[in-house]
């Protein structure tokens, strides 16, 4: 793929613009062609979800670095589409802004945003609740070079905005609270500042479930890491597994693996897990584009994505059913 110089200020305003006006006309048309995606989603809308990845990846978003105008760009988009859905803020805003310092890069504390919306249970408002994560952020431009991320993780957002959607249409029996969190890949630290000030106290939080890469695999498999810790866990993904579109695996979760093979503390669900909250984390394998300028839209799997993110929200209703139980098992631990 040839390189991508970065776009002066003026050039990328101007094509934000233009790729916001049309997308926001055509948010609920299929983002691919047919022949693309041959599975019929049951759950999501699959073309949504494929042009919001779109959208979030393309080049006129610079690659989406905290701090950067095509991370705010994104996190606006975010935005939209939280109230086009309805989801409820906390406060009389999505938005909750953070200040840290990046654990990867050292130096000067970066500012940074969530963007935060929930949607009502149905059981009383002080009971479990679940949090889903995903993170906007990517790395920006390096080398002159944009990095897209469209894997990495503009499809995890879009995942988790499809599955707010259902949940809207098909009321959850706990709250949930989806959480897009900036800051990921310079030490987790939209997370880490949610689970240090969260909108609900700690305690009721009783579940995360993070995404992190869902959108690209020729063999058509997606991993969940978490039941390692959590073995109480595993029957709801074995459940999940035999009526999954996509093939579900266990794994990426034992501390034996190595720092490469274990997943425990590589992304958005290890502020939780360290606060003592079990997590499930849904993601690919490391692929060749991963954190490379190939990141792109074009080189997802869509046929996959779909099929994932039916799965996704197979597994969100299969522990919504189960959270009373999740925190009871919390709480004896």
């Amino acid at each position: 793929m040839s390189s991508r110089k970065a776009w002066g200020l003026v050039a990328i305003l101007g094509v934000v613009a233009l790729v916001f006006g049309g997308i926001l006309l055509s948010l609920d048309r299929d983002a691919a062609e047919p022949s693309l995606v041959q599975y019929n989603a049951q759950y999501i809308d699959a073309g949504a979800m494929l042009r919001l990845t779109e959208t979030l990846s393309s080049d006129a978003l610079e690659g989406r670095a905290t701090g950067s105008r095509g991370n705010e760009a994104a996190r606006d988009f975010i935005q939209k589409r939280f109230e086009t859905l309805g989801l409820r803020q906390f406060g009389d805003t999505y938005f909750q802004p953070f200040t840290a310092t990046p654990v990867v890069q050292g130096g000067a504390p970066v500012s940074g945003v969530n963007v935060v919306g929930w949607i009502a249970g149905q059981t009383p408002g002080d009971g479990p609740a679940m949090v889903i994560t995903a993170h906007y952020d990517h790395l920006g431009i390096v080398d002159g070079e944009i990095y897209n991320g469209a894997d990495d993780n503009a499809s995890g957002v879009a995942a988790l905005v499809a599955v707010a959607q259902y949940f809207t249409l098909h009321r959850p029996r706990h709250d949930m609270i989806f959480a897009v969190v900036d800051a990921e890949e310079i030490g987790h630290l939209g997370s880490n500042a949610f689970v240090a000030s969260p909108p609900v106290p700690l305690e009721r939080i009783a579940l995360n479930i993070n995404y992190d890469m869902v959108s690209r695999s020729d063999a058509g498999e997606i991993y969940v890491a978490g039941t390692f810790h959590t073995p109480e866990l595993k029957p709801i993904v074995e459940t999940v597994a035999t009526e999954a579109p996509v093939r579900v695996l266990v794994g990426h979760d034992d501390p034996a693996l190595g720092e490469a093979d274990d997943w425990t503390l590589l992304s958005d669900h290890e502020p939780f897990h360290e606060a003592g909250i079990p997590f499930l984390y849904f993601g690919v394998e490391n692929h060749p584009a991963y954190h490379q300028p190939t990141d792109d839209y074009t080189d997802i799997t869509p046929d996959f994505f779909a099929r994932a993110g039916d799965t996704l929200v197979m597994a969100a209703i299969a522990a919504d059913d189960a959270l009373e139980a999740i925190e009871v098992m919390r709480r004896a631990d």
